[in-house]
């Protein structure tokens, strides 16, 4: 279960438009410049992963008590949730990616990706 940045970069280049990057010093994805996902190298932290989400979502995930989920301080209040490589399923991966690059890419983009009969889960 222990995903690399090269699964998740290439879990996100099915989607139009998305580019790896880099932010803060490290790997990141964006959409139209919008940031979406970042790996994180911070040693003091077990997450690996920042990906953009709804406040919905992220208090939705935290609060199922999956230890896959958190947060740190600093992002209370800030829309993304930190994911735990080692223990979380691609499937289930592949779907928040995927909310996260719907979350950043602009309407227009969203539209001509689901117009093309590749909405959501449907290439798994």
């Amino acid at each position: 279960m222990d995903h690399t940045w090269q699964d998740i970069v290439a879990m996100a280049m099915r989607f139009p438009e998305v580019v790896s990057s880099t932010s803060y010093g490290t790997p990141s994805l964006t959409v139209r410049g919008k940031l979406f996902a970042r790996l994180r190298t911070e040693k003091d932290s077990p997450y690996q992963l920042m990906l953009r989400c709804d406040p919905e979502q992220k208090d939705f995930l935290l609060q199922t008590g999956d230890p896959a989920f958190g947060t740190e301080p600093h992002y209370h209040g800030y829309p993304a949730i930190f994911v735990r490589l080692d223990l979380i399923d691609r499937d289930r991966l592949a779907d928040l990616i995927e909310d996260a690059w719907r979350e950043r890419a602009p309407v227009r983009v969203r539209k001509a990706w689901d117009g093309a009969g590749l909405q959501h889960g449907s290439s798994r």
